[in-house]
């Protein structure tokens, strides 16, 4: 049996980081774990894009937007949803979640889901580099991945 895997390496990646104002308190320590990531793994600084939209509900047309533009082999989207007392959470995560799987597989370009979907602000500050570690590191290691592996598969 042929076995197909991609490292973690991110030398000659360029890739796209879309993430939200909304609850950029959290977000941005998970754009500084992304940063950091990919630096630690090879990749330059110079090759990363910063974009921010408003909220979790705008990052997948953003997102599809960058990963068809050819520019970028991949896509980390982050953001933080955290529920509250009515059915505006379960729309705005599902509505991200479903946005950027389909943004994924239209534009055949890897796009990572890192937006934090939490009960409470805490769970949320565990994810973002406390406890639980930083989801932003965990996306864009799966979109360096994902972007090697794909470079590997046939066409």
């Amino acid at each position: 049996m042929k076995r197909i895997e991609a490292n973690l390496i991110a030398t000659d990646l360029k890739l796209a980081v879309v993430s939200t104002r909304w609850n950029h308190f959290l977000v941005d320590r998970l754009v500084e774990g992304a940063v950091t990531a990919f630096v630690q793994h090879g990749g330059r600084e110079e090759d990363l894009t910063h974009v921010v939209v408003p909220g979790s509900f705008e990052v997948p047309l953003v997102a599809q937007r960058l990963a068809q533009s050819g520019a970028y082999d991949g896509v980390v989207c982050l953001g933080a949803v955290i529920r509250g007392a009515t059915d505006h959470y379960d729309f705005v995560a599902g509505g991200a979640a479903n946005g950027i799987m389909n943004a994924m597989l239209q534009t055949g370009v890897p796009l990572a889901f890192g937006v934090l979907t939490t009960d409470t602000i805490e769970q949320a500050i565990e994810r973002a580099g406390t406890k639980a570690g930083n989801k932003g590191v965990e996306a864009v290691l799966a979109v360096v991945e994902t972007a090697n592996l794909l470079r590997r598969l046939p066409v």
